[in-house]
């Protein structure tokens, strides 16, 4: 005989699996959605990321780019993404790592693919995403003992330099305004880097991202009518 908690989990899942597996036409709806928005971003240290803490700050960034939500039953839905993206992260001086302050930029472009739950305007969505590095720069501010440089970060095996490669994982919720047949999304989103994108130093991105997103749906064939 089967436990009620375990009657309870077979049903739930079952549900969701019938819900998943609807039919197209009372599918959720597919739409076309644009964006630009700032970044907040900075990076985790591994080991030496408490130590380097109290001197974390913040980078301000920027995202563009667009995505795809496709309908797959009246609660779910795959939202693929492709944007550029500023990222990187700042160390004010006299830290554990750098003497001076320094601030690492990137310029990446990325890809999440995100599976999203829908509870009417609300919804949650989470996946992984790829990254690529195009490149970045590493500005160290000058003092009396160090002079001030902004060097171009290489890319590599060797210490000091970067990976080009991220992989990580993103989550988030948002809520959609309906104007007409346009919607304005407000998607509140962290990202967390799984690899460790610098060779010497151990750098995992983390990036919060709250943004508004501009979509419509596509247009639907006129069907002829018939005399």
């Amino acid at each position: 005989m089967k436990s009620p908690i375990k009657s309870i989990t077979t049903s739930f899942a079952a549900t969701m699996l019938l819900m998943t597996l609807s039919v197209p036409s009372f599918a959720q709806e597919n739409r076309f959605s644009l964006s630009l928005n700032s970044l907040t971003t900075n990076f985790n240290y591994g080991s030496m990321n408490k130590d380097l803490r109290p001197y974390k700050k913040d980078f301000k960034g920027l995202q563009i780019g667009a995505s795809y939500q496709a309908g797959i039953s009246p609660v779910v839905s795959v939202v693929p993404e492709l944007y550029f993206a500023l990222k990187g992260g700042k160390l004010n001086g006299n830290n554990p790592l750098t003497i001076n302050k320094s601030t690492v930029r990137l310029f990446t472009v990325e890809m999440p693919i995100l599976a999203r739950i829908h509870l009417h305007p609300f919804y949650v969505n989470a996946g992984p995403y790829a990254a690529y590095t195009l490149g970045g720069r590493l500005k160290t501010d000058g003092s009396e003992a160090v002079p001030a440089s902004s060097t171009r970060i290489s890319f590599g095996t060797s210490s000091g330099d970067f990976k080009r490669w991220d992989l990580g994982f993103q989550a988030g919720a948002g809520y959609t305004f309906r104007i007409r047949r346009t919607h304005l999304t407000l998607d509140a989103r962290y990202g967390y880097g799984l690899v460790a994108i610098s060779q010497d130093v151990k750098r995992y991105n983390r990036l919060l991202n709250i943004s508004l997103v501009v979509s419509k749906p596509p247009r639907k064939k006129q069907t002829e009518k018939r005399g």
